[in-house]
């Protein structure tokens, strides 16, 4: 593990990472949230992120893809306690912009573990990336060349690939990527501009459910491998991008994806040729993660004819101008669940609405809920990924608080010894004892 120092005293003054006995599950630290403080007020959305969650899948990874490196895709979720997590274990950053990269930096990070993986750069970005010695950044256009021959002439750069992302659920090509052709022409140029190009990116799509497409994406890198050498090149990276599924019981798992990145690493890219491999995993490590709790604000109640069972519409304090942005840009379907047991209750036909005055705030028209009042409480799982990032202000409404669990074993064995909980802990431990389950909150 790397051991770097993480400044999470000025993560948040009032985070709060609740140790918790190992068989106290989710759902009672949920009960109990929402009838603690922490937020303005108790009715409030909030988050919990199971922070054992993200660690077993930094776990998981290594054992997967241990020659690969990862960087996180800070736009999926860029909540500084993730990122300062996954820079004690190891993980590296892809930034997207100049915001994103002061993030990671502000936290300790070295430069040297970001990637700018944004092919289409604005000139002030580049020139603050050079400020800080951000050096490696993709490209996949002319116009960007000479950009970064202007304004980060030391910079290494990355090429990037069009690969088919056809069997992706949001697909980049139609926006991002040269083609096999297009790639040789801009080598030839960054070559005459004498700039540093080390390797190669593609991306197959966020949300990948057809594993073969990395293995045809990382054959179609070996050919822009031959076509640098040829101009002289010496390429000694290969960036294979994100897509991988974040939750289990999806269209295709990690382990199959993680099997045909293997044969086409052994293939094309063996150890031999001592090429660098990295990936962009974002959804992979936080989707699970994060659970969000809404509260009822309001019920209507609705009935085709008299004859009919009753139907509900539920207004909810979260939308899809906050968390449930994801419905609309990244294809997500999120399923409601009671917060106390009502396997025994009749359930009704019902929609989830959002709390801003636009009609077009809807979570879900055909949902199925026992009968619900004002002021209870509706929970969502797996809602880690494009929620917080996307998520705006619209109607002067908050985005949720976010609180941090892990379990007792996974607290001494991953974070107890570690610099993030070391200086966690300068900023003052609160003992809560009792019957909750918590043995303590560690404030950041």
């Amino acid at each position: 593990m790397n051991s770097v120092t993480m400044k999470l005293s000025t993560v948040h003054k009032d985070s709060v990472i609740n140790v918790c006995n190992d068989d106290f599950n989710m759902r009672d630290l949920l009960r109990l949230k929402t009838n603690s403080s922490g937020r303005e007020y108790k009715d409030d959305p909030f988050y919990i992120c199971n922070l054992d969650d993200v660690v077993r899948k930094y776990w998981k990874f290594q054992e997967h893809l241990p020659q690969v490196q990862p960087f996180f895709a800070v736009k999926c979720n860029p909540d500084p306690v993730i990122i300062a997590l996954l820079a004690y274990l190891g993980v590296n950053f892809d930034c997207a912009s100049k915001g994103e990269i002061k993030a990671v930096l502000d936290l300790g990070v070295d430069p040297e573990r970001i990637i700018f993986a944004n092919p289409c750069k604005q000139n002030s970005f580049i020139k603050y990336a050079n400020e800080k010695n951000v050096k490696k950044m993709t490209f996949d256009n002319e116009a960007e060349l000479y950009k970064i021959k202007q304004h980060f002439p030391d910079a290494e750069l990355v090429i990037r690939l069009k690969v088919d992302d056809s069997k992706s659920s949001c697909q980049f090509g139609i926006k991002f990527g040269a083609t096999l052709e297009s790639a040789e022409k801009l080598l030839n140029i960054a070559k005459e501009l004498g700039l540093n190009v080390i390797g190669v990116s593609f991306h197959v799509g966020s949300g990948c459910y057809d594993a073969s497409l990395y293995y045809d994406a990382v054959k179609l890198s070996a050919t822009v491998f031959e076509q640098a050498e040829n101009l002289g090149f010496n390429f000694t990276l290969l960036d294979i991008g994100g897509g991988f599924p974040g939750v289990e019981g999806g269209k295709i798992s990690f382990e199959l994806t993680a099997s045909q990145l293997n044969l086409g690493i052994e293939k094309f890219f063996p150890p031999e040729r001592n090429v660098r491999i990295i990936a962009e995993p974002g959804r992979y490590f936080v989707a699970s993660a994060f659970t969000l709790t809404c509260n009822v604000t309001s019920i209507r109640e609705v009935s085709t004819n008299k004859n009919s069972p009753p139907g509900f519409m539920y207004y909810l304090n979260d939308g899809v101008y906050g968390s449930f942005n994801c419905i609309l840009f990244d294809h997500q379907s999120p399923t409601p669940l009671t917060l106390h047991e009502t396997d025994h209750c009749p359930r009704y036909k019902c929609s989830l609405w959002g709390p801003t005055c636009d009609s077009m705030d809807c979570i879900s028209k055909d949902s199925y809920l026992p009968k619900l009042m004002i002021g209870d409480w509706l929970y969502f799982e797996n809602m880690g990924a494009y929620t917080i990032a996307p998520s705006i202000k619209f109607n002067g409404f908050k985005p949720p608080v976010v609180f941090y669990m892990c379990t007792q074993s996974m607290y001494e064995e991953s974070m107890s010894p570690s610099d993030v909980v070391a200086s966690v802990k300068k900023c003052g431990i609160s003992g809560i004892c009792g019957k909750t389950g918590i043995l303590e909150s560690v404030v950041c």
